[in-house]
């Protein structure tokens, strides 16, 4: 088996740390218990071998031999095709956990984030771009209430789908904007108690506070 090698950048200021995008793999590589090493990438100066493996100059990136993988949903999928723990083996429940990762990036994220970069940068006034975004999340979530209410996990049992929908679900209870959405608040809560991720977050707290 070759070796699994994560690259994140080396530091981040306060704010996002946490939700950087590298805690998506970290999550799946502890739940699978693939052994892995991470590397670093300066954040201020970001050079062309960076470019070479992330053309948008963003992190995470997963090697993995010769095989250089960017996009976190990407570098899920590619885990979940490496471990049965991250996918389930009957070709129906992977084909939805298939469908349902991409829906976390698609319809969800697609919603959430744009509202979630107004939150930290404090814009959320009395506007018609606002409320549009609002009401954009709102039905996205309505959508996913239904789903989580009755179910554990998206597809049975926990997979790749629940740690890239959980993940993007976090950034919006982090501005309490699953108060209204009980049963998505309580998803998220399931999935950040698991060991992997409570071990993932602080691996990645910790790197970036080694930088400071």
């Amino acid at each position: 088996m070759t070796d699994l090698i994560l690259t994140t950048f080396d530091w981040v200021p306060e704010t996002p740390r946490g939700y950087v995008r590298d805690i998506r793999a970290r999550w799946a590589l502890e739940e699978a218990g693939l052994p892995y090493r991470v590397n670093s990438v300066p954040f201020r100066d970001r050079g062309a071998e960076h470019f070479s493996h992330q053309p948008f100059g963003q992190v995470p990136w997963l090697t993995d031999g010769d095989i250089s993988i960017f996009e976190s949903g990407a570098i899920l999928l590619h885990l979940g095709n490496r471990s049965e723990v991250l996918m389930p083996a009957n070709p129906r429940s992977r084909s939805e956990a298939v469908e349902w990762l991409f829906a976390a990036l698609n319809s969800v994220e697609m919603a959430s984030l744009p509202w979630s970069i107004l939150q930290f940068s404090g814009d959320t006034g009395d506007t018609p771009g606002w409320k549009h975004l609002v009401e954009f999340l709102s039905a996205r979530l309505q959508h996913m209430e239904m789903v989580l209410a009755g179910r554990e996990w998206l597809v049975g049992t926990f997979s790749v789908a629940d740690i890239l929908m959980a993940d993007v679900l976090r950034l919006v209870d982090r501005f309490d904007g699953l108060a209204a959405y009980p049963a998505c608040r309580d998803y998220v809560a399931r999935a950040t108690a698991r060991p992997s991720f409570v071990k993932a977050h602080a691996d990645q707290m910790a790197h970036f506070a080694a930088a400071d």
